[in-house]
């Protein structure tokens, strides 16, 4: 069952970043952009920044964050500030410091009843080498091995025990490899089945940092958003797990995902070149159970990879002229 409150006034932090700029866009259309207020450490000359109200907003900064919140009176944050997988690599103190302090400051403001609703994103960074490959269940050994990955898992801790023992309203779902023609590649490890479109189109040939039979779990981001926006609305007592839930959509490697593209680009050629990347990758999930998303709030996908391809050449065939 859905719940729609006309009172909802909505915070993002991290508007600017590959999820959050369409997860802005479609948060004002589903609530009315004068109550939807994105936010990020910089401005942009995106939609998020010209099409409704703006703040800067650092996600380390807690003072900053209650301001802004209590100024424009919100409900609900979702947080989607974060350093992803390779680019924490690079940086793993400050990585460190983004992913968990931020989320630790949102989660006391929902803990002193400033906000009513928290959404906090995960990853399938939080599985390890020990985790099960195939069909990757709820609830299982997970030892990651990024900072990334790390940052998530004791964030889905800290969740979960704010609602056990604070009653915080915070919902969380992992996301696999997100897949989007709007927004650039923001330092993923999956981020070769976003950088494989524009390469094939502006340039007609691609180098992938990951090996061809590396096979991940991939989502078109219309689904990823919504998702966000669905457990976000699903009533508090259809959701029982309060760390994250798996969802899925579509798993593929580059060799099947380039023969995928070459139906419709048959000049297209890839090489293969794998870099640090691949230890990441090779650390991760093949492909992800998601039966309990289902169960509990109804989720399913409707993006295969097929449909992924499509929409990805239509759209940047558009936009890149």
């Amino acid at each position: 069952m859905i719940v729609f409150l006309m009172s909802t006034k909505v915070l993002i932090i991290g508007a600017c970043g590959q999820i959050g700029t369409e997860l802005t866009a479609a948060l004002r259309n589903t609530y009315g952009a004068e109550n939807v207020i994105a936010s990020d450490i910089r401005q942009s000359e995106s939609e998020v920044f010209t099409q409704g109200v703006f703040e800067l907003l650092d996600a380390r900064n807690k003072e900053a964050i209650q301001a802004c919140v209590e100024k424009h009176e919100i409900t609900d944050v979702y947080l989607m500030a974060a350093l992803l997988s390779a680019t924490a690599e690079k940086n793993p103190e400050f990585a460190w410091d983004l992913n968990m302090n931020s989320l630790l400051h949102v989660l006391n403001l929902a803990k002193d009843k400033i906000v009513k609703k928290v959404f906090w994103p995960s990853s399938i960074a939080v599985f390890g080498e020990n985790s099960p490959k195939k069909n990757t269940p709820q609830h299982t050994i997970m030892e990651p091995s990024t900072v990334y990955g790390i940052s998530k898992l004791a964030g889905e801790r800290w969740c979960e025990y704010y609602y056990k023992n604070y009653g915080v309203d915070v919902r969380s779902i992992r996301y696999p490899g997100i897949i989007s023609w709007k927004a650039n590649p923001g330092g993923g490890t999956t981020d070769y089945a976003v950088e494989i479109f524009h390469e094939a189109i502006k340039h007609g040939q691609y180098t992938c940092f990951l090996s061809e039979d590396t096979s991940l779990p991939m989502m078109f981001m219309d689904d990823a958003v919504r998702a966000t926006i669905a457990i976000m609305n699903a009533e508090v007592t259809d959701i029982n797990i309060r760390s994250s839930y798996n969802i899925a959509a579509t798993s593929f490697t580059p060799k099947e995902l380039t023969s995928a593209i070459q139906e419709l680009l048959p000049e297209f050629t890839i090489a293969y070149e794998p870099d640090f990347r691949q230890q990441i990758a090779d650390s991760w999930p093949e492909s992800i159970d998601d039966s309990a998303a289902t169960n509990d709030w109804n989720w399913s996908s409707e993006f295969d990879m097929k449909a992924i391809v499509s929409e990805m050449i239509t759209n940047l065939n558009k936009r890149l002229g």
